[in-house]
């Protein structure tokens, strides 16, 4: 029996080492290519001839020496139009899921069991069914007149249906005894005394998981971004630029410098992930244990 789970674990351990070498690779693939001294899209390598640090520093400083002349290509604003919008955005969204969440997880009320299926079987569909109508009442209300009004407009659809994704921290707030709110309302304190003084300072773990959670919304999404700005290059969010550097007329110029937006684009998020983990890992586990 021994014998047998040893060769059990050793073939686990195997797998899983051909499965982070598999994982790794292509993160290894876009860290070498953003270094790549060698222009141009296709390789028939993968290793680079060349090294350099040029692909990062011209494109923070929005230029390109293979090109003469000016181009679209704006990095630095894009990046800052897309940290704008995702921090209102995630301010919003974890306000409105929280409180949510506070109020399906301690009030009873008449349309509470049907709202809550409701709201789960709205998230079974992805958001971009929507997305035609919501631009359309976007253009009615007169929100997309202009860039400044546009990215208002990516705030508020990003953080408007933020409350339906309640569930996780629903089931956190079930797992803090009601008892402590019982306590609080006897000392004279109001429903929102208790969820701003009481529930919210016992809730860093999940606070921590929904700020995680819609940050990331605003921050990689590609298809309403795009929808809602159209050809206004200049307040592009970072995805749509990205992706702008793949375009025909630009591939061949700025490829190794779409890598180097990848590596950039990443540092921020894996340093607040890191920096948040333990608390993240808890909130996770505090939700599935309610």
């Amino acid at each position: 029996m021994r014998l047998k789970r040893r060769i059990t674990n050793a073939a686990c351990y195997v797998l899983l080492t051909i499965l982070s070498i598999i994982w790794v690779l292509p993160i290894l693939f876009v860290i070498l290519t953003s270094f790549r001294e060698e222009g141009g899209s296709y390789k028939t390598y993968i290793m680079p001839k060349g090294y350099t640090l040029n692909n990062y520093k011209e494109l923070i400083l929005g230029i390109n020496s293979n090109i003469t002349g000016g181009t679209n290509i704006d990095f630095t604003r894009w990046f800052l139009n897309t940290l704008v919008i995702a921090i209102f955005s995630t301010l919003l969204s974890a306000f409105f899921v929280l409180c949510v969440s506070f109020v399906m997880s301690r009030l009873r009320f008449k349309m509470r069991k049907k709202f809550m299926n409701i709201a789960m079987i709205l998230g079974m569909f992805p958001g971009f069914m929507s997305m035609i109508a919501v631009y359309y009442i976007l253009k009615g209300l007169g929100l997309l007149e202009t860039g400044t009004l546009k990215q208002l407009s990516l705030i508020l659809v990003y953080s408007g249906g933020a409350g339906l994704g309640f569930y996780m921290a629903k089931g956190f707030f079930d797992t803090i005894p009601k008892s402590i709110d019982e306590a609080a309302f006897i000392d004279g304190a109001t429903k929102w005394d208790t969820f701003t003084k009481i529930t919210i300072p016992l809730s860093k773990p999940i606070i921590t998981y929904t700020l995680l959670t819609s940050f990331m919304g605003p921050w990689v999404d590609y298809i309403f971004a795009k929808v809602i700005m159209g050809n206004d290059t200049k307040y592009y969010t970072i995805a749509i630029g990205l992706w702008t550097m793949l375009e025909k007329e630009y591939v061949d110029y700025y490829y190794t410098q779409f890598y180097a937006g990848c590596v950039l684009i990443s540092i921020p998020i894996a340093i607040v992930f890191l920096l948040s983990q333990s608390c993240y890992v808890e909130g996770v586990s505090g939700a599935v244990k309610g």
